[in-house]
């Protein structure tokens, strides 16, 4: 019989065989040399890292009341006609009258404190008009509150055949440039104030109901108008009839929902719906083009298709389950470039550059449909620059350079005909002048984060990744627009100027570029490095910039973007998503994270036109 110990140790041999084989081929992978050997690391752990699969949760509720809050009587219920109470607290800071805007199908009542302070008896129907980041609704009325708790009751009737909801949002003023308080959270949700509900009950709901009550009247205007128990008393723990059946205080319908795996607090996960995610998968599919390797070619198809196929569900998450916010739920109507025309380029892009689509049909009907929203119901100016309108209405944002351009052009390519293509060319040209002429500070060279229309006198600080957004766009258009048309030498003149104010303002040292290009002492920046180390290695590759004036400040932007890659493809110093402000300490106290694909799309992109830089050379 063998020795135990003996046994043992060679059980735990036979265990740690493997182990260091798996070990000395993890020390044995070769450090990368080459650029994109660099961007194949960290593409293999975007792969790697992205799911592509939902997980049900739970919707729970906002605590902070600053956007709408929707009361489903008819998910609750269970039914179609009636009358139904919700109620709720509202916990504010101080004592204030605001003002609510208020959307509800059938007839409405609500007491805030046991004051009436809205009454609508006709029958209304929903109407909710959905605006870049905020939503309007159709009625608005005015509330006292006083500071801390704030008990508000709604009364609901619905006819039949019509949906039961009741959809409030408090309208909040916005915050001034510079002031402290601005993420405050002025008014809050706080159910368990009420020593009769538990904290266990408001962490799962904002709200209680009950109803339905039901009268068999034919004039549906006096329904709303009938007193029934919850306005003249709250009491848990009884019962009420109405007609045949037995009501009681009771929580909404609990919503089982869906969320993605591991999504970072600060920028979300690898396959969210936005510009940033859909722009990786884009330049993961340009890897795979300048490779011929299929596994970044799938990439790109698995990202198009995961979404394509989750259109229908969000669709009824976002309306039929009222989850206005979700990752996904801009999928849907959001008029803002980020959530429309920039998610569009990956899959108008899967179109011209992988043949034999086997859903091709799902494709262009989003392509079709993002290029129809662009053209005709995307904001403007009179002169057709694409704008928004936050966060003041006509604003322009140098990052639209990025939202819009690449999509048009790739519309173009796409284009059934000569006249069509021609006229979404002029539009991309067009919108690089018309940006430049607004954004532009000639002094130094450089973009403006924002023009505002109301106030062109504001001065926005250069803020890195936007200048960044604005020369890819500019270098965008000079691969795509004939070397002939009108435009093109303006534009090249207005790529030439951009590019020579920006490598002014790179380290000399390191090679990477501030967050605020012109404060040298501005924390360094991945995002804004590689897009800039992109537009120059694309600028010379093309012959738009002179290889002996430029080349070492491509090289000297590689250098340190291949610092912040770990064995392991990790990226890291990418400023989070950011929005426009005059205060420079905004743009100063951004944090920064690792792996955000704000960064890892333009690395990509940077890392291919380094490698053929070096190699053009070689040659």
């Amino acid at each position: 019989m063998q020795n135990p110990s003996v046994s043992a140790r060679i059980i735990l041999f036979r265990l740690w065989l493997p182990a260091i084989f798996l070990c000395s081929s993890a020390m044995a992978q070769p450090k990368p040399t080459k650029p994109i050997d660099y961007v194949k690391l960290v593409a293999d752990r975007v792969i790697s890292n992205a799911a592509f699969k939902l997980r049900a949760t739970v919707s729970k509720p906002q605590q902070a009341f600053q956007q709408i809050e929707t009361v489903d009587f008819g998910r609750s219920f269970n039914a179609s006609e009636g009358v139904g109470y919700a109620y709720s607290v509202l916990e504010s800071d101080e004592n204030t009258e605001i003002f609510f805007q208020l959307s509800f199908s059938g007839a409405a009542k609500i007491w805030i404190n046991e004051q009436v302070v809205f009454e609508e008896a006709r029958i209304n129907q929903l109407d909710v008009k959905e605006h870049e980041r905020a939503w309007k609704l159709s009625n608005q009325f005015k509330a006292s509150l006083q500071k801390g708790a704030n008990k508000i009751l709604i009364k609901s009737h619905a006819p039949k055949s019509q949906e039961w909801k009741v959809m409030l949002q408090p309208l909040l003023p916005m915050p001034e440039e510079g002031d402290v308080t601005k993420n405050r959270e002025p008014l809050k949700f706080r159910l368990s104030a009420d020593s009769l509900i538990t904290k266990e009950v408001a962490d799962i709901s904002n709200w209680i109901v009950i109803g339905p009550f039901q009268k068999n009247l034919s004039n549906k205007t006096e329904q709303i108008k009938i007193i029934y128990p919850p306005e003249e008393e709250f009491i848990i723990g009884k019962l009420y009839t109405t007609g045949n059946t037995t009501v009681t205080w009771q929580l909404p319908k609990i919503e089982l929902v869906t969320d993605v795996f591991d999504a970072h607090p600060l920028w979300g996960s690898l396959y969210d719906w936005n510009y940033h995610t859909a722009g990786l998968a884009w330049a993961i599919g340009n890897l795979g083009a300048y490779t011929d390797q299929q596994v970044y070619k799938d990439y790109l198809l698995d990202y198009c298709n995961f979404m394509l196929d989750k259109r229908p569900y969000i669709f009824y998450e976002k309306y039929a389950m009222n989850r206005l916010t979700s990752r996904f739920s801009r999928m849907w109507h959001t008029e803002l470039l980020d959530f429309s025309t920039a998610p569009g380029l990956p899959f108008v892009y899967s179109i011209l550059s992988i043949p034999s689509l086997p859903n091709l049909s799902e494709y262009e009907g989003l392509v079709n449909a993002t290029k129809k929203y662009l053209l005709n119901s995307q904001l403007r100016l009179t002169d057709g620059t694409l704008v928004r309108e936050t966060p003041l209405k006509y604003t322009l944002w140098v990052d639209d350079m990025f939202m819009g351009v690449p999509f048009l052009l790739q519309a173009a390519r796409y284009a059934k005909s000569d006249e069509e293509k021609q006229a979404l060319l002029n539009d991309a040209a067009r919108q690089i002048i018309q940006f430049h002429k607004r954004l532009y500070d000639p002094e130094v060279n450089l973009y403006h984060h924002a023009w505002y229309s109301e106030r062109p006198e504001a001065k926005l600080p250069y803020w890195s990744r936007a200048n960044g957004w604005g020369v890819w766009a500019a270098s965008e258009v000079l691969l795509y627009l004939p070397e002939k048309h009108p435009l093109y030498k303006n534009i090249l003149s207005i790529y030439r100027k951009h590019m020579a104010g920006i490598v002014k303002c790179q380290d000399s040292q390191t090679g990477f570029y501030p967050n605020l290009l012109d404060e040298p002492n501005s924390f360094r920046e991945t995002s804004g490095t590689a897009i800039f180390t992109m537009a120059i290695a694309r600028g010379i590759n093309h012959g738009w910039l002179p290889r002996n004036t430029y080349q070492a400040y491509a090289r000297k932007g590689w250098t340190a973007l291949t610092s912040v890659i770990s064995e392991e493809g990790e990226v890291s110093g990418i400023c989070m998503g950011t929005m426009c402000s005059e205060d420079k300490n905004y743009y100063r106290n951004r944090p920064l994270v690792k792996n955000d694909s704000h960064g890892l799309l333009g690395l990509v992109f940077a890392g291919i036109e380094m490698q053929k830089l070096l190699d053009a050379k070689a040659d």
